[in-house]
């Protein structure tokens, strides 16, 4: 089965094709506009998305030698995300399905990021334990089997990758921070200075980042502008380090509680070379298997909405023409 996939759920326009779970495409085009505002302005990325998504999708086909009569379905997210985003990703697919017949399968983003996985790992099997970390999400999810979820941690008030974005703001590295603060963070010491864990009481499954936040605020505050110029490799390899940390320590530990032996990692955090790293030798410590996506896979991408419409189909769970776009969407919810 051909599945086109479509991805608007915030600043990349991603069109993919997948025949029966094998990429045969996967475009995705960023957008650099909001590099300048130091965050995205959604307003811009509703106007980007509609001037992108028509070319991209034409250019996913012609270079999967397929016209839309060989495809067998279209995904496309529906939440969360950006309302304008997302609308402008919906109603380009509805548009679609109907003008072609061909059935609508609504797709939750953050499912989509889980399912990421299976396009590098196609013998993955259920149940297990994921990590997804995001510039929006921050969760521990126990992965029952599809659309069976149970969500064991979660951030209480930034994401992972929020925390980054912040961080490199204060910083003034630009946007996106992660990979920016990944990359300074290779030349400098992750013991430079010690930054706080949180820790929350009675919920030592969730995580807190808001006071990292906090503390690289005030330190370059007190500190001053230039200091921190002068040790920015440093700074960003210990701000790193506690993201990091905070990461693997609750992770692994609901791991061992629930004597879950498969661990996955999902989300645009995860491209980070050093969670990467930590994660790998904290698993092989305790006897784990761990899954990553590859790196084209963590960040948002159509190919891992199109894996996720592949599997809605196969079990006959396509939707009505009539779904709408929801920000919030839950994922335990699905609704």
């Amino acid at each position: 089965m051909k599945i086109l996939g479509i991805e608007t759920s915030c600043d990349e326009t991603s069109i993919a094709v997948l025949n029966d779970g094998n990429v045969l495409v996967n475009l995705v085009s960023s957008q650099l506009l909001h590099h300048q505002y130091g965050g995205v302005v959604p307003e811009y990325a509703s106007r980007e998305h509609m001037r992108m998504i028509e070319g991209l999708t034409i250019e996913a086909l012609e270079r999967s030698d397929c016209s839309i009569d060989d495809i067998d379905g279209i995904a496309v997210t529906r939440g969360p995300g950006l309302m304008g985003a997302l609308l402008v990703g919906l109603s380009f697919a509805k548009g679609l399905s109907y003008a072609s017949n061909k059935p609508l399968l609504g797709v939750n983003h953050v499912e989509g990021h889980i399912m990421a996985n299976f396009l590098d790992h196609p013998d993955l099997e259920y149940p297990f334990l994921c990590l997804l970390a995001s510039g929006g999400h921050t969760q521990i999810v126990y992965v029952k089997d599809f659309r069976k979820y149970e969500i064991l941690g979660r951030s209480v008030d930034d994401a992972a990758g929020e925390a980054f974005d912040k961080a490199a703001r204060i910083l003034n590295l630009g946007y996106p921070g992660g990979p920016i603060i990944d990359q300074m963070a290779r030349e400098g010491a992750p013991t430079f200075y010690h930054f706080p864990r949180a820790r929350i009481k009675n919920e030592a499954s969730n995580f807190s980042f808001s006071g990292l936040k906090t503390s690289i605020l005030y330190l370059v505050r007190k500190e001053g502008k230039k200091w921190a110029e002068i040790h920015l490799n440093d700074l960003c390899a210990s701000y790193q380090e506690s993201i990091v940390d905070v990461l693997v320590r609750n992770t692994i530990d609901v791991a061992l509680r629930r004597n879950a032996r498969r661990l996955v990692l999902a989300g645009g955090v995860v491209a980070n070379s050093r969670l990467r790293s930590v994660f790998k030798k904290a698993a092989e410590r305790n006897d784990m298997e761990i899954y990553f996506p590859s790196l084209e896979y963590c960040t948002d991408n159509a190919a891992m909405i199109a894996c996720t419409g592949l599997e809605l189909l196969r079990r006959n769970q396509c939707s009505s023409s009539d779904i709408s776009a929801i920000p919030n969407l839950s994922l335990v919810s699905n609704n």
